[in-house]
C-alpha cells in the first residue's frame, strides 16, 4: 500500500471510531429518554386518575348542593303553607262569628 492509502485508511478508521462512539452516546441518550418517557407516562396516568376522581367529587358536591337547596326550598314552602293555613283558619273563624 502506498503512504497515501495508509493515511486514508487511518483517517477512515478514526472516523469510524468517532461514529461508533457517537452511536454509543446516542444509544445511552435514547435509553435515558425512554426511561424518562415511561416515567412521564406513569405520571400522566396518575394525574388522569386524579382528575377523574376530582370530577366525581365535584359532581357529588354539586348534587349535594342541589339537594340542600331543594331541602331549603321545601322548608320555605312548608313555612309559607303553614302561614297560609293559619290565615285561612283565621278567616274561617271570622266568618263563623
Amino acid at each position: 500500500m502506498t503512504e497515501e492509502q495508509v493515511k486514508l485508511i487511518a483517517v477512515f478508521e478514526s472516523k469510524v471510531r468517532q461514529l461508533m462512539s457517537l452511536c454509543d452516546e446516542q444509544r445511552v441518550e435514547l435509553d435515558r429518554l425512554r426511561a424518562l418517557l415511561e416515567l412521564k407516562e406513569s405520571e400522566l396516568q396518575q394525574e388522569i386518575l386524579r382528575s377523574e376522581e376530582l370530577a366525581i367529587k365535584c359532581n357529588n358536591l354539586l348534587t349535594a348542593r342541589v339537594v340542600s337547596v331543594k331541602e331549603g326550598e321545601i322548608k320555605s314552602a312548608k313555612t309559607r303553607l303553614s302561614r297560609l293555613v293559619r290565615e285561612v283558619d283565621k278567616c274561617i273563624a271570622l266568618l263563623n262569628e
